[in-house]
């Protein structure tokens, strides 16, 4: 039972002029169905932000913006330019909903400005945990904790899976969906081709401890959630083997209802 009706709905603007290497047709297809299912219409935007491009829009989605595709060594510098994220936190202030997904360095770095620009402090690193085992985060574990997002929207989330993102640093008036913990390490390497496990000793590491990987707030009239890794909202075969990741996972059975209480808690 769709929240709106279909073709009927809010309008969500899906970010396709950063350089992002998603796209609705890709690996994010199974997220377009779902909100299109769900009533509301989605739209690429190829061009950088302006307030005319927002106009109708509801909710504008960005997923791993990059500054440059094709370097992933330090300095990483942000893909957005100082007037579109002047323009974007204004138009949330304004009322609009921001919904900002990153992941691993150098996608985290692409948005730290941005980021920055709502109080939300986005490290430019690696967050895994230390076992390698799968990322399961859950209200069992105090991993996922309960909030408007994951139980006050009468679909309750009681797990959801990530796939090695980053970690951030929220404002106080801003609420933790998930965070890290001490089970985590946040490596910060100078290129990104140096993680591959074993991880070498001497990459700079931040303990996981006290750093978020999903989290929402209001701003102004508007509201924000960011999460720190793609996968999670995506469907895809990876690797040689075609393993699934993202929504399709036997054991992400709850991350499309997750995203659905996100968009809905953002449509408010």
């Amino acid at each position: 039972d769709p929240l709106v009706r279909i073709g009927d709905g809010p309008l969500l603007l899906f970010d396709e002029a950063h350089n992002n290497p998603v796209t609705l047709r890709g690996a994010y297809a199974p997220f377009s169905d779902l909100l299109q299912a769900d009533g509301y219409r989605l739209r690429s935007a190829k061009e950088k932000i302006s307030y005319d491009q927002l106009k109708e829009v509801k909710i504008y989605i960005s997923i791993n913006a990059l500054y440059n595709p094709e370097n992933w060594k330090l300095p990483t510098y942000s893909a957005f330019t100082d007037q579109e994220i002047e323009t974007l936190s204004q138009w949330v202030f304004d009322g609009g909903s921001l919904f900002l997904v990153t992941d691993h360095m150098p996608c985290a770095g692409s948005v730290q400005t941005l980021g920055a620009a709502f109080g939300i402090h986005i490290v430019n690193g690696f967050a895994l945990p230390k076992n390698g085992r799968p990322e399961i985060f859950s209200k069992d574990r105090g991993t996922l904790l309960s909030n408007e997002i994951t139980t006050g929207s009468g679909k309750e989330i009681d797990s959801i899976m990530c796939w090695g993102g980053t970690g951030f640093i929220i404002p106080t008036k801003a609420h933790i969906i998930s965070l890290l913990n001490e089970e985590y390490d946040i490596y910060l390497p100078n290129d990104a081709n140096q993680i591959k496990r074993p991880i070498p000793d001497n990459i700079p590491r931040l303990s996981g401890k006290g750093f978020a990987n999903g989290a929402y707030l209001q701003f102004g009239k508007g509201r924000i959630v960011v999460f720190g890794d793609g996968a999670p909202f995506s469907a895809q075969l990876h690797g040689i083997k075609s393993e699934k990741r993202g929504m399709n996972h036997p054991a992400a059975k709850q991350n499309a209802q997750f995203l659905l209480n996100i968009v809905h808690w953002l449509d408010q």
